[in-house]
C-alpha cells in the first residue's frame, strides 16, 4: 500500500516533492489542499496534471465516508460513524458549548485495555490509526457539519498512548499555522494510565491538557474495572502524574466515572482527597453512562452530588460533566468501532 500523504509532516512533504523533482512552494500548495479536505488529488487544481497522477499513483489520500450520521434531540450533539479506507469503522462526536465546537475523536479501531465501564473495547483491538486519519476526523466532522471546530479531545475509541507515535504525529499536523492552527491549550489528550507513555510526554512538554481516567483511588478497586492497573497501579500512575505537572506546569483532570457501589461512598472520596493530596488536580465525575454488555451502574444523583462537595471541601477543584448525545448512545464510554445489526 502507498503511504500516506496527509499523515506527512511539510517538511517531509517537502522533501519528498523535491525527489520528484518539484520546487519548494508546490509543497506548501499540496498541504493547504490536505487540511482543506479534499478527496481526490484531482481537486488541487493548482497542480499540473502530471502532478496530480504522480501523487495519485505513489500516495494514498484518505477521506472517510459517512455511514452513519445522528444528532441529539435532546442538546444537539452530533455523532458520526466513519467507514475508512480499509472498511473499518470509528464514531466522532461534535459537542457544541457556549465557548465554541469540540471534536471529541477516536485514536483507534477498537481498544486493547478492557475497562470493565466501557463499550469502545469490546471485542478489542483491531488497528490503530493514523495521525492523518486522526486528521480526517477533525476536517471532514467539520466540514459536514459546517461547524468551525475549535477544540479537540481525544477521548473517543482507543487508548491515545497506545498508538503514542500516531498521536503525537497528529497533534503536529492540527497544531500547524499551515493546517487547521489549533492551539495545544484547546487540545485535551485522555488515558488509562500508561506511565511510561505518560513520562514520554512530560518530557516533550505540550501544552495540551492531560485527563487521566482513574475512577478508583485504591487498586482492588481500580483493577477490578481497570485492568491496566495490574500493570501500572495507583501509586506509580499518580507519580507519574506528578512528574508531567513538573515538567510543563499543566494541571491534570482526573476523569472519575461514578460507579454505584463500588467507588462512590464517602470513605472512597476520603482516600481520593489523600491520594492527590499536593498534585494540582481538577476531578471530573461523570455519571457512569449504560453500557448494555455491562452490568455496572451509575451512583445516584445525590451520591454524586454529596461526592463533589467532600471533595470541594477539601479544595480539590470537582465538577459533575454534562452528559451529552444520550440518546444517540454519544456519551463517554458508549462509543463503539461500528454498529452491529442490533445496534443498528
Amino acid at each position: 500500500m502507498n503511504p500516506e500523504i496527509k499523515s506527512m509532516t511539510l517538511a517531509e512533504l517537502r522533501n519528498a516533492l523535491s525527489m520528484l523533482g518539484q520546487p519548494a512552494f508546490r509543497a506548501r500548495q499540496v498541504y493547504h489542499w490536505l487540511h482543506r479536505g479534499v478527496r481526490s488529488f484531482e481537486e488541487m487544481t493548482d497542480l499540473s496534471k502530471l502532478l496530480r497522477q504522480t501523487l495519485a499513483q505513489n500516495y494514498l489520500l484518505t477521506a472517510p465516508k459517512v455511514v452513519r450520521r445522528q444528532e441529539s434531540a435532546l442538546d444537539g450533539t452530533v455523532k458520526y460513524l466513519w467507514q475508512l479506507h480499509d472498511g473499518n469503522c470509528v464514531e466522532t462526536i461534535l459537542m457544541r458549548y457556549h465557548h465554541g465546537n469540540t471534536v471529541c475523536i477516536s485514536s483507534e479501531v477498537g481498544c486493547p485495555m478492557g475497562c470493565a465501564f466501557c463499550a469502545s473495547t469490546i471485542g478489542g483491538l483491531v488497528r490503530k490509526l493514523s495521525a492523518g486519519e486522526m486528521l480526517d476526523e477533525v476536517l471532514f466532522t467539520e466540514l459536514d457539519s459546517g461547524q468551525e471546530i475549535s477544540n479537540i479531545v481525544l477521548m473517543g475509541i482507543g487508548e491515545p498512548l497506545d498508538n503514542y507515535d500516531n498521536v503525537c504525529r497528529f497533534l503536529e499536523l492540527v497544531n500547524s499555522e499551515d493546517g487547521m492552527n489549533i492551539g495545544m491549550r484547546h487540545i485535551s489528550l485522555s488515558t488509562c494510565g500508561i506511565v511510561p507513555r505518560i513520562l514520554e510526554l512530560a518530557e516533550s512538554r505540550l501544552q495540551l491538557t492531560l485527563s487521566v481516567s482513574l475512577h478508583a483511588p485504591d487498586d482492588e478497586t481500580r483493577s477490578t474495572i481497570m485492568p491496566v492497573n495490574r500493570r501500572w497501579p495507583v501509586e506509580e500512575l499518580l507519580a507519574a502524574c506528578r512528574t508531567y505537572y513538573e515538567k510543563t506546569g499543566r494541571r491534570i483532570s482526573f476523569e472519575y466515572a461514578m460507579i454505584r457501589g463500588v467507588n462512590d461512598s464517602p470513605e472512597t472520596a476520603a482516600l481520593l482527597l489523600k491520594k492527590l493530596r499536593g498534585l494540582p488536580a481538577h476531578v471530573n465525575l461523570i455519571p457512569l453512562n449504560n453500557v448494555e454488555e455491562s452490568p455496572l451502574k451509575p451512583s445516584e444523583r445525590i451520591t454524586v452530588l454529596k461526592f463533589q462537595k467532600l471533595l470541594e471541601d477539601q479544595g480539590v477543584a470537582c465538577t459533575v460533566r454534562r452528559t451529552l448525545g444520550s440518546d444517540i448512545d454519544a456519551s463517554c464510554g458508549q462509543l463503539r468501532r461500528k454498529y452491529t445489526t442490533r445496534n443498528a
